[in-house]
């Protein structure tokens, strides 16, 4: 890469960390989803236990901190905070694409400053899966990753006018990647959802962990008409949401985990993703916007009230862990119906 690329990709990441403040209202279809109240709910607050083992650590609450910058060195500093709150929260942490620091070595620090600042925590490496396993594996070794998120950013590419054009071979990276790396592979949309097809071509390359990114929260052609003035109208609602993406993965009966993401702003929204059948929830504009705005304290405080308020949840709807979630009666109502009832004639 030349120097002007580098220039650009770096111009590219400090446009896009701007807009994500400006959070998207999008309907995540999550609001379609009603738990049941149970007055009787015979537990203890007490007896609420929200802790989870995932790839192979403890977390304080399944919420994760997900993917959303690093390279240039404005974002040092974001990624050695949100690291920093990831630890004094217990919740996992994943950086974003680490292309840049795998291109630039003087770059890399704004990764690696996770590991650093958060020594024993659950932290994601990430890269495109446009990249060869050689590549991915040097993302897991840069911040000693405990997973890999490979993101599936085919619409994002296409919104983007400098972005790629080229999607062949994806798959057999993704394949290549599950061979060779020494720790799980997260299979992760960025905006636009994964459906049932995508997730079974997925499931025969071997990754058994997918990352819905559903359509909701960061929307990149609304931040593609921010940053350009041009209009990309006909994707503007392109994707599926995340409730039907979660949906969509659950349909299949296969044995994965999945993470939901894409328009969290709640607890309330995480409790109906893990009802739903998610195992760990994620929000990242949401959590970047309270950072850059109201500082690292304040989001540290705002994941501890998400975590309370889980519990809240948890045991107004009898459950004694968020996985238990998922055993207990939902109603679906609205378009995630709707789609619901399409999908079966279809």
């Amino acid at each position: 890469m030349n120097e002007r690329e580098y220039i650009g990709r770096g111009r590219r990441k400090l446009e896009h960390l701007r807009f994500f403040q400006e959070d998207s209202k999008g309907s995540n279809g999550l609001e379609d989803v009603h738990l049941v109240h149970q007055a009787l709910p015979e537990l203890n607050w007490s007896d609420i236990d929200l802790t989870c083992r995932w790839l192979g650590k403890t977390l304080a609450a399944p919420f994760i901190i997900n993917a959303l910058t690093g390279g240039p060195p404005e974002t040092l500093a974001i990624n050695a905070a949100l690291a920093r709150v990831a630890r004094r929260t217990g919740i996992a942490l994943a950086v974003g694409s680490q292309r840049a620091g795998l291109e630039n070595k003087e770059w890399r620090e704004s990764f690696t400053v996770v590991r650093r600042e958060n020594a024993n925590g659950l932290i994601l490496a990430n890269i495109g899966a446009g990249n060869s396993p050689a590549d991915a594996g040097e993302a897991v070794a840069m911040i000693a990753a405990d997973g890999l998120q490979v993101h599936l950013n085919a619409a994002q590419e296409l919104i983007m006018p400098e972005g790629d054009r080229a999607f062949r071979g994806w798959l057999e990276n993704i394949r290549g990647m599950v061979n060779t790396l020494g720790v799980p592979v997260i299979a992760k949309e960025v905006g636009f959802g994964l459906s049932r097809e995508t997730a079974l071509q997925l499931y025969q390359a071997g990754v058994r962990i997918m990352d819905v990114g559903g359509r909701g929260g960061t929307n990149f052609a609304a931040i593609e008409e921010r940053r350009r003035g041009r209009s990309v109208a006909a994707l503007a609602g392109w994707g599926l949401s995340t409730a039907v993406s979660i949906l969509e993965i659950r349909e299949l009966g296969l044995p994965v985990e999945v993470v939901a993401t894409g328009g969290i702003r709640s607890a309330l929204d995480a409790a109906r993703a893990l009802a739903l059948g998610a195992k760990i929830v994620g929000a990242a504009g949401y959590f970047l916007k309270i950072l850059l705005e109201q500082g690292e304290d304040a989001l540290t405080e705002e994941i501890l009230q998400w975590q309370e308020d889980l519990k809240r949840i948890c045991l107004l709807t009898g459950c004694t862990t968020p996985a238990e979630l998922a055993t207990k009666p939902v109603v679906i109502t609205g378009q995630t119906r709707a789609w619901l009832e399409g999908r079966q004639r279809h």
